[in-house]
């Protein structure tokens, strides 16, 4: 375990000046949007108002109050969560083909450390994990503070007030800020399975290189329409088997089984396929 946990705050040490630059143009980017996209609206008020004469009532009638949602379906919002899921997503690879290819092929000391070979894909896996995490932890922080922002910039005239229950609530908010446990072991498990698939995947084109591409893709298909297949045979046959709590516990059996296959064949692929 002492192993295991050194690898997870070494994989995390060498991702941590690109995962500060990530937080960083998130905070700004966000903060800098919420005021650009509340002038933008007082803007419009002011020129409708004052320039048009039309009545403030009449104004919010036609074009509604400001709220946080109006910014949150902005790209000022959206862009930089999407930039840190694509760089996260990117890194799945990174942090692997990195060991390889990278200038002194550091891979080969890794599996020569005295510990389990798999430890290495449990702390690849785990520093993915965290990282996502603390990700969103930094948005959960700076939601209070941009509406905070929005309450100075725009009057209350102009705004609807929401609370932080009812944002997180918005769309893909609700993926990233889970309402309940079950929900946050559900997204986040199933992302963790997706994660631990393409893992062993890359082993597989690690291990038989040009063949292993195909076993890689063949084999993370696979994997998709396993967990998948439930909702397939709905789909095929466009009638319900199951009811949802059905549903979830036929899910959760087959992510495990997914989760499991994937942990096995990596510890595989570690112990005899790839050679340092």
């Amino acid at each position: 375990m002492n192993r295991y946990l050194k690898l997870v705050n070494f994989e995390l040490g060498r991702f941590i000046k690109v995962y500060l630059v990530l937080i960083a143009i998130t905070v700004i980017v966000q903060v800098t949007g919420i005021i650009v996209k509340a002038n933008e609206y007082l803007a419009q008020a002011d020129k409708a108002i004052y320039e048009d004469l039309m009545p403030q009532s009449q104004f919010i009638e036609q074009y509604g109050q400001m709220s946080f949602l109006n910014f949150a379906r902005s790209l000022w919002f959206m862009g930089p969560i999407a930039l840190c899921a694509a760089a996260l997503a990117f890194y799945i690879f990174l942090i692997w083909y990195r060991d390889w290819f990278g200038k002194n092929t550091f891979i080969y000391r890794l599996l020569m450390l005295p510990t389990a070979r798999i430890n290495v894909f449990f702390a690849k896996a785990t520093s993915i994990f965290l990282m996502v995490l603390g990700l969103v932890s930094v948005q959960l922080i700076l939601l209070p503070l941009e509406s905070t922002i929005l309450k100075w910039v725009v009057p209350t005239d102009f705004r609807v007030d929401l609370a932080l229950s009812e944002i997180i609530k918005f769309d893909y908010l609700a993926i990233l800020v889970p309402q309940s446990f079950i929900e946050f072991i559900l997204y986040y498990g199933a992302g963790f399975i997706l994660v631990s698939v393409l893992f062993t995947a890359i082993l597989f084109e690690r291990s038989y290189k040009w063949k292993g591409i195909l076993m890689g893709i063949g084999y993370t298909l696979l994997s998709i329409v396993i967990f998948a297949m439930p909702v397939l045979l709905m789909i095929v046959f466009n009638q319900d088997y199951l009811y949802p709590l059905e549903m979830l516990a036929v899910e959760t059996f087959l992510g495990i089984v997914v989760l499991a296959a994937s942990i096995w064949m990596s510890d595989f692929l570690l112990k005899k396929k790839v050679t340092v």
